[in-house]
């Protein structure tokens, strides 16, 4: 018999590592080849790891809420095979195996003494958390480390020069920690569980946050932390795109199969509009800014449980209207199924949300980190409105809109800012009436 690794399997160009939300099989189990073995949850989208081979499942090396990183070993599969093949790869699991047991020895440690950083006053990023999760670091211990980032945060070199120093020095450590294990064993205890809120009059739902709110609930909060957020509105006429979309939708969808909304129009323009000011079209690292070279932009949409993710539409600036608007389509349509796969929730480098879809006139968006802006699209109203003409001035009934641009200050000043919100409002009031679709 053969031994074959399972190994979380790469799920974008950026998903670095998973969380393990449910075994769907058993030690014992038997598999076919391509049969889910597991789910795994990365920052806001769920999937199924296959197995590549058929065999018996002999040994679950993560247990659930384990976070696994891409190429790692999750499982060992029993297959049929030769003697050769098993103990060539035999031989290639030794070490990985040896690896794997020496993690599971540090989990055990980490997880005999769980720590909850959320207590802390201070700021710690999330690769701050997971490192220090993973070497034991106790959150006392995190605090006590001089952080060199932006207000004296930790930032990952700080950690790393602080344990690789501590690693010096592990007789002075581990008696404290053994110690605390000792002499207030219920203490630990209770840190396993946050306390749940009580009803002060009885009559109070309290409902736990799933997973998905948890992670929008502290991605929120870090943006907010991390970015200084302005923004610029801007009122725009589209009585001309109203009246071309009314015009072509019907012969759109009966030719192309796809209904014409007007999401794929804006995000046309503001691709064009990201063309014309690169400098919204950034990440920021650390003390560094990232000039992306490809426009991917995120087009935020609510799921049918209430909560929001992002899908990201890749090249933008490259898809005619008829490509955007099969790919907002798509994206929509699967992302109220469910069957958004990882990569399509990375990569973006701007953001675009549709706040007029629930009647709002406008809104201040928080911007979808590490990008610098997000574009809020208001509810289209028929308004009056002053319109100009060689013969004078009269009162008429126009399409109107706003536009609320959040960006970040550390990066993007007020010109900037104001001057690309602006560019997308120019292209969407000349819109050209007789154009060919």
């Amino acid at each position: 018999m053969a031994k074959f690794e399972l190994k979380l399997p790469k799920m974008g160009e950026s998903v670095a590592e998973a969380t393990v939300t449910n075994w769907l099989k058993n030690v014992g189990d038997k598999i076919e080849m391509d049969e889910a073995v597991l789910e795994i949850a990365t920052d806001k989208v769920d999937s199924e790891v296959p197995s590549e081979v058929a065999g018996t499942l002999i040994e679950i090396l993560f247990n659930t809420d384990d976070v696994v990183q891409v190429g790692q070993t999750i499982a060992i599969i029993e297959t049929e095979g030769e003697g050769q093949v098993e103990a060539t790869q035999s031989e290639a699991v030794a070490a990985p195996v040896a690896i794997v047991e020496k993690t599971i020895e540090a989990a055990k440690e980490t997880v005999s003494a769980p720590q909850d950083f959320s207590n802390s006053d201070k700021f710690f990023s999330p690769l701050v958390k997971n490192i220090a999760k993973e070497e034991g670091i106790s959150l006392q211990e995190l605090e006590t480390i001089q952080g060199s980032g932006k207000d004296g945060r930790v930032n990952k070199e700080d950690i790393l020069n602080y344990i690789k120093n501590r690693g010096n020095q592990p007789v002075v450590v581990a008696p404290s920690v053994v110690a605390a294990q000792k002499v207030a064993p219920v203490a630990q205890s209770q840190t396993v569980s946050s306390a749940t809120p009580v009803s002060v009059n009885g009559g109070d739902e309290i409902v736990e946050m799933d997973r998905m709110r948890k992670l929008i609930s502290k991605y929120m909060v870090e943006s907010i932390q991390t970015s200084a957020h302005v923004q610029s509105f801007i009122e725009v006429d589209v009585t001309n795109i109203v009246k071309w979309r009314e015009k072509v939708k019907n012969s759109f969808e009966k030719r192309e199969g796809e209904k014409l909304t007007f999401t794929p129009i804006f995000m046309e323009v503001v691709a064009k509009a990201l063309k014309d000011f690169p400098g919204m079209n950034i990440s920021v690292d650390g003390d560094f800014i990232i000039k992306k070279k490809n426009i991917n932009l995120g087009m935020a949409a609510a799921l049918p449980n209430g909560n929001l993710i992002v899908p990201v539409i890749k090249n933008a600036d490259q898809l005619n209207l008829v490509g955007m608007a099969k790919a907002v389509n798509d994206l929509a349509n699967r992302a109220r199924n469910g069957k958004l796969k990882p990569d399509d929730t990375q990569g973006g480098t701007y953001t675009v949300t549709n706040v007029g879809t629930f009647g709002s006139v406008f809104g201040t968006p928080i911007i979808n980190q590490p990008q610098v802006g997000i574009l809020a699209l208001g509810a289209i109203r028929k308004v009056p409105a002053v319109i100009e003409t060689p013969e004078g001035d009269f009162i008429g009934i126009r399409q109107k809109m706003f536009l609320s641009h959040s960006y970040d200050h550390r990066v993007v000043d007020g010109a900037l800012g104001g001057s690309f919100v602006k560019r997308v409002a120019e292209y969407l009031e000349a819109w050209d009436i007789n154009r060919d679709v």
